[in-house]
C-alpha cells in the first residue's frame, strides 16, 4: 500500500511527540501489502527515531512479527481490515496509562490517515478512468458532426433556391457548430489553468472559455437561430408561439446572453403542461436597457420555490417527476451576473406587458446598458 507525501509528513509528527518519552526505545509505522496466501506482508514506511538502519518488509514468518516482553503491536485496522501496524519497544511493562492512551491515539490518527489515503487513491483512479472515458467519447463524438456538417453542406447545394428549407438546413449547421464548440470546450478540461473562475466558497458556474463571448458581438445574428428553434419545438410540440415584436440592437457578451436564453427555452418548452403558450418578449431601446423575457402559460412556480430553483441542483415540485439536473437556472444567472445583468423570475406574464398571460411564468434578463461594463 503506497502512502502519500502528506501522510508521510503526519506519521513523522506524530512519532517525534515521543521525544520527551525515556522509556520508548523505538516506533515503526507499517503498512500492508497484498501476499501469498492471503496473508498481508508489513511494509516499513516510517520509524522512530528517525535515522536508524533501514528496515526490510516483514513477511508472514518474520520472527520480528512475535509479540516479545518490551515489543507490542498497535494494529491500524479499519472496519475488518487490517490497513498496518505500529510496534512499539518500550523498556518496561506493563505500559503506563498516559503512554498507552498516547499511542492508542496515535494508532487512531494513523489509522484515519490511511483510510484518507486509501479513498484519495480510489477517487484518483475513478478520476483517471472517467477522463480516459471521457476523451475517448469526445474523439468518438468528433465523427458524427463531422458528418452532419459535410451531409448539411450537400443538402444545402441541392435545396438551391429554396429559402424556406433552406433556412432549416442552415439552422441545423449553426447547431453543428455549436455542438463542435462543446466538443472542443470539454476536450480543454483540465489541461492549464481552471476552466471555472475560483470563489471563496463553490466556483460558480461559467461557461469554459470559448464559449463565452470574449469581445462585444451585436447579439441578433445569436437570437436569430434561437427564435428559429423555439418556432420549431412549438410547432412538434403543438404549442402556440410568440415571437418578439422587435429584436434587441444589443451589443456585448452575447455567446453568455444566448446560453441564458437557450436554458430559459428549453425550461418553458420542458416543464411547462402541454399545449401552453410560450414566448419571448423584448422591450427596451439603444439608449436604455434591454429586457428580454422568455414566458409561458403553465402553471405559476409557487412563491416559495422561485428563488431556490436559482440554486444548483435545485427543481421546482412540479418537475420532480420530469428529468433534469437543476443546474439551467443557476447556469443562467450565474451567467447574467458575469456580465452585468439580471435575471429574475416575476410574479406573472402580465406583470412584464399587460398583453401578456395573467397565469404563468416569465424570467426576465436585464441587459446591461451601453455604458456598463461587467465586473471582472
Amino acid at each position: 500500500m503506497p502512502v502519500s507525501k502528506r501522510f508521510l509528513s503526519l506519521l513523522s509528527f506524530q512519532l517525534a511527540q515521543f521525544a520527551d518519552r525515556d522509556d520508548v526505545i523505538s516506533l515503526v509505522v507499517y503498512v500492508t501489502e497484498p501476499g501469498p496466501a492471503d496473508t498481508p506482508s508489513l511494509i516499513p514506511v516510517g520509524q522512530w527515531p528517525a535515522g536508524g538502519k533501514a528496515l526490510p518488509p516483514l513477511s508472514d514468518a518474520s520472527p520480528l512479527r512475535a509479540a516479545e516482553e518490551r515489543r507490542r503491536w498497535l494494529p491500524l485496522r479499519h472496519r475488518g481490515m487490517l490497513l498496518g501496524a505500529l510496534q512499539v519497544e518500550t523498556s518496561q511493562v506493563p505500559w503506563p496509562e498516559p503512554l498507552s492512551q498516547r499511542l492508542q491515539a496515535v494508532a487512531l490518527c494513523l489509522t484515519e490517515g490511511l483510510c484518507l489515503d486509501l479513498e484519495h487513491r480510489r477517487l484518483q483512479h475513478q478520476l483517471n478512468h472517467q477522463q480516459e472515458q471521457l476523451r475517448v467519447l469526445l474523439h468518438q463524438l468528433r465523427n458524427p458532426l463531422a458528418a452532419l456538417r459535410t451531409f448539411g453542406q450537400l443538402l444545402l447545394r441541392r435545396l438551391g433556391g429554396d429559402s424556406r428549407n433552406r433556412t432549416l438546413v442552415e439552422g441545423l449547421l449553426r447547431e453543428e457548430q455549436l455542438l463542435r464548440r462543446y466538443v472542443d470546450a470539454m476536450d480543454q478540461l483540465g489541461q492549464g489553468d481552471a476552466v471555472f473562475a475560483a470563489a471563496e466558497t463553490t466556483p460558480p458556474l461559467l461557461l469554459p472559455p470559448g464559449l463565452a463571448g470574449e469581445r462585444p458581438q451585436p447579439l441578433e445574428p445569436l437570437l436569430q437561430p434561437l427564435l428559429q428553434r423555439a418556432a420549431a419545438t412549438a410547432t412538434l410540440q403543438s404549442r402556440s408561439w410568440h415571437p418578439p415584436a422587435q429584436l434587441p440592437d444589443w451589443r456585448g457578451d452575447t455567446g453568455s446572453v444566448a446560453e441564458i436564453l437557450a436554458n430559459l427555452f428549453e425550461n418553458a418548452f420542458r416543464y411547462s403542461q402541454p399545449g401552453a403558450p410560450v414566448g419571448l418578449h423584448v422591450a427596451g431601446s439603444p439608449q436604455k436597457a434591454w429586457q428580454l423575457t422568455v414566458w409561458d402559460g403553465g402553471t405559476p412556480i409557487p412563491e416559495a420555490e422561485r428563488e431556490r430553483i436559482f440554486q444548483p441542483g435545485e427543481r421546482g415540485a412540479g418537475s420532480a417527476e420530469l428529468p433534469g439536473t437543476g443546474l439551467g437556472l443557476a447556469l443562467a444567472r450565474e451567467l447574467a451576473r458575469r456580465i452585468g445583468a439580471d435575471l429574475r423570475l416575476e410574479d406573472s406574464p402580465s406583470r412584464v406587458d399587460p398583453s401578456l398571460p395573467e397565469r404563468g411564468n416569465a424570467f426576465r434578463l436585464s441587459l446591461p446598458s451601453p455604458d456598463t461594463t461587467a465586473d471582472p
